[in-house]
């Protein structure tokens, strides 16, 4: 939507867009191949998340743990690369890596259990995730990974 969806000309782009909520976004990139495919992977299983056509969602908790581990994985190995770089802010990474888990613990109960809002949620969250740290990663990352 906004200036973007006003710019895009192509009805089709915008087709994909409703079929992808959490397009990658060559923007997002932080220069290290390894982070760039997992962030790509996380948004593409952000997007997957709810599925309207799918009875009751029926696999929707299965494709929801295969994301948080996923998400385990990359917070992982982002801690990983960027403590071999001298990187500022890992004490930060560290504790969005604690928030996403609490947050996901106070969504995924069955009580305010909603595919579509955890999916629009999670997917939010991983856009603000990658983008709140890019521009500094690739300060980092960049001559190290050419």
């Amino acid at each position: 939507g906004g200036v973007a969806g006003l710019l895009s000309p192509l009805p089709r782009a915008r087709k994909i867009r409703a079929m992808n909520p959490f397009p990658w976004d060559p923007a997002y990139a932080v220069g290290h191949d390894t982070l760039d495919a997992q962030h790509q992977h996380l948004l593409a299983h952000c997007a997957a998340l709810a599925n309207p056509d799918e009875p009751a969602q029926a696999g929707f908790r299965h494709r929801l743990q295969a994301l948080l581990a996923l998400a385990d994985t990359h917070f992982t190995t982002e801690e990983a690369v960027l403590s071999q770089c001298a990187y500022p802010d890992l004490d930060e990474l560290q504790a969005e890596r604690q928030e996403f888990a609490d947050l996901v613990a106070d969504l995924v109960t069955p009580e305010h259990f909603n595919p579509e809002e955890l999916q629009r949620f999670l997917g939010l969250w991983w856009v603000g995730h990658i983008m709140g740290s890019a521009e500094t990663m690739r300060l980092f990352l960049a001559p190290r990974n050419p």
